[in-house]
Order: C-alpha cells, then structure tokens, then sequence
C-alpha cells in the first residue's frame, strides 16, 4: 500500500470478542503505524496474523490482539530510541522507515534505497553505517548464518558481481529491507524465501 504519513490519525480498534480485537484496514494505512499505534512491531503483527510480507488490503482485518493498547500516535512516531545499539529497539527502529517508496539513491521519507534505509535504522541507534551496502559489507564483524541475533546485517548478492544488497535481520526468520520489486521498504522471510536464501552472502554484527 501506499505509504502515508506516520503521524496520520490511525482508526479506531473494532472489538469483536471479550478478550480478541481486530483492526480493519483503511486507505493509507501501512502495517508498521498500525503496530506502532498499539505498541507492537510489524514483524509480531505479521506472526499473529500469518503474513509472509508487509502487504495489506483496504478492508483487510488484522488480529491485533488482547495484551496491546493503543496508544497516540503522535507520541509513538516521536518516541525516543535510545543509543548505544541496545537490540530491544531494532524492530521499533525499523518499523519507523517501512511503507517508505524505493528509491535508488534515496535516504530519507521521499524514497530511500537498502544500503540508505539501514543507514537510517541504525542511526537511530547511535550507530553511524557507511552509506553504500558494499561499504556496510565492511563494518562490523562476521557473524554465521547460524547464530543471527536481531540487528545484524545481512548481505546479497543480487547482481553477480559481488555485495549489492542489505537488510537487517529482526529475529525469528524475518528481516526489514528496501525492496525494489515491492517498491517500498517492508518485512519479509529470509531463508524461508527462495530467493533471497539463495543470493546469500553473509551477515555483520555491529551492535555490541
């Protein structure tokens, strides 16, 4: 969907049973300032509800569930992260930089490309990326696809010449990246995509 503004007024939660709530999709709407509205993140949304991206439908109706409340939404898009690279902020840092347009070369809320939206996440961090992908190759240490925490980085190589591509893994399979064939920033399988397992290169840790 078509990412709107993140302090745009999120609709109200519809009750549908004692102890359950669903949130019916509106125009506008991007599934990470729903989950921020109801302090959560997109990739829980995206469990809860069986998502295999961070696409969603006018009219579409997501179970959000009893334990979340909604909170302003203003106050969520505001809300600090604090620095130091600490993982419990990886998924709250790049939920506020998904829905955004794809754009090559692009760092910012009008467009922002793979290499710039890793770059933005993690500033929030207080952890300063090179700006090119391959240059984010460099950073950090290596880390084994077996042992990936929240927060690393992981490489592809979408081209065949080498490192042309990074997402940042959020845990449980998943991992936030600027995608071009979606054409927006979204959530998204790692290994459980075939192809993205298969243009694998690596992954850095540059948190702690």
């Amino acid at each position: 969907m078509k990412a709107a503004h993140l302090l745009t007024t999120i609709s109200a939660l519809s009750l549908t049973t004692a102890g359950a709530a669903t949130y019916t999709v509106k125009a506008g709407d991007t599934l990470s300032r729903i989950a921020g509205a109801y302090g959560t993140d997109a990739s829980t949304l995206m469990r809860m509800n069986g998502l295999r991206s961070t696409t969603i439908q006018v009219g579409q109706r997501l179970q959000i569930g009893s334990s979340f409340t909604k909170t302003n939404t203003a106050q969520t898009a505001q809300a600090p992260v604090a620095s130091g690279g600490s993982r419990v902020y990886v998924n709250t840092a790049a939920s506020r930089y998904l829905g955004i347009r794809y754009s090559l070369g692009g760092t910012g809320a009008g467009g922002i490309d793979c290499s710039g939206y890793t770059m933005r996440v993690f500033q929030q961090m207080g952890i300063n990326l090179p700006r090119t992908a391959a240059g984010q190759w460099g950073a950090g240490y290596a880390v084994s696809s077996r042992n990936l925490q929240a927060g690393d980085l992981v490489f592809f190589n979408t081209t065949g010449r080498g490192v042309s591509h990074v997402g940042v893994y959020l845990g449980n399979g998943m991992m936030a990246n600027a995608n071009s064939y979606y054409g927006r920033t979204v959530v998204e399988p790692l290994f459980g995509n075939p192809y993205w397992a298969s243009r694998f290169m690596g992954a850095r840790r540059v948190i702690g």
